[in-house]
């Protein structure tokens, strides 16, 4: 496979023009790649693309992968930054998202990277499911802080379709997500972590200063960005595009020299609905000026007439022409945003 990700990254070498700034190997389990395939793919990148001079390099690790042995594999490599799938401290959380790895592993993987020197890190973790009280959510916190990890990523758990968890919730073996819980458990978050000089700076993004994910940050500035692999995404300011999921599609393709990929070209209102919902996720806001200098002067006139509902209940806050989603309206952001979309 690795192979087949270095050719696709020299077969695509005229797609990226400027330096590169943020390099994300993530999706799968790309810390079970070995020194050969890494380097391999590494050469490919700085062979064939302009590369900034510090650049931002993201690895996304299982903690049952993060060996004393593997943690110094990494380190022969321009790793800087380090997202470690943790989900929760609680092994009875762990076993109800179907995780491999206990808790002990969990803050065994956080300790090892960080005795090797590694301080740019950031945790997944997972909130509002059925094995997790309040007072459990409270304690994954405070292990968070405790381990003086620098960046937080958290989700709410979702029941995806054909899992193991949505058969359970079927056949009565777990109840229902409890929505109220997911939100007690959200501002019990966001009070915790910013109590402790984290920056709220994305709905499910809290950083200290200076750590915030410069990768993460171009995605949600609208820049361009390059996907290589299976199932990978790109985005090139007008037009989205993916590869084959299937992995032997995508050997076979890479190997016989085509760029085979699904394209998805973006209508003016899909701009617009991206921008709405990027943008309103974020504390830089979304910037009325943005709306008017990029759009049809309907849309700004529908925008204000949709918006004016959120301001009246303080679900939004105007400041400047500059609007930002308030505390009450965080959690709803997803909603939000949907009511503000161009259909």
């Amino acid at each position: 496979m690795a192979e087949m990700i270095a050719l696709e990254l020299f077969m695509r070498k005229d797609e990226i023009l400027e330096p590169v700034e943020t390099i994300y190997f993530g999706g799968g389990t790309p810390s079970l790649l070995n020194s050969f395939e890494l380097e391999l793919i590494f050469n490919s990148i700085y062979k064939n693309y302009s590369v900034n001079s510090n650049p931002e390099i993201t690895i996304e690790t299982n903690p049952d992968d993060l060996t004393e042995f593997k943690i110094k594999e990494f380190k022969s490599f321009p790793f800087n930054r380090f997202s470690i799938g943790i989900q929760s401290f609680f092994d009875e959380d762990l076993k109800l998202m179907n995780r491999a790895h206990n808790s002990e592993e969990a803050i065994q993987s956080v300790k090892i990277a960080q005795e090797n020197g590694f301080e740019n890190i950031t945790i997944d973790l997972i909130y509002g499911g059925q094995t997790t009280s309040d007072m459990m959510w409270q304690k994954n916190l405070e292990i968070a802080l405790d381990l003086e990890v620098p960046h937080i990523s958290s989700y709410a758990l979702t029941v995806e379709p054909k899992t193991s968890l949505a058969y359970q919730i079927a056949t009565k073996k777990w109840d229902e997500i409890d929505e109220d819980r997911q939100e007690r458990q959200f501002h019990q978050m966001i009070q915790k972590l910013t109590e402790h000089d984290f920056v709220h700076y994305e709905i499910s993004n809290f950083g200290k200063e200076g750590f915030f994910s410069q990768h993460n940050s171009n995605y949600w500035k609208g820049k361009s960005y390059l996907g290589v692999g299976p199932s990978a995404h790109s985005f090139d300011g007008k037009n989205r595009s993916w590869n084959p999921s299937n992995n032997s599609i995508y050997l076979k393709n890479v190997a016989e020299n085509k760029l085979v990929n699904n394209v998805e070209v973006l209508s003016e209102n899909d701009k617009f609905n991206e921008l709405i919902m990027i943008r309103l996720r974020t504390i830089y806001g979304l910037n009325l000026s943005e709306i008017k200098r990029q759009y049809p002067e309907e849309f700004l006139s529908d925008f204000l007439i949709e918006i004016q509902p959120h301001l009246d209940n303080d679900l939004i806050r105007n400041e400047n022409d500059i609007f930002y989603l308030t505390e009450k309206g965080k959690f709803l952001a997803d909603g939000i945003a949907a009511s503000l979309f161009r259909i």
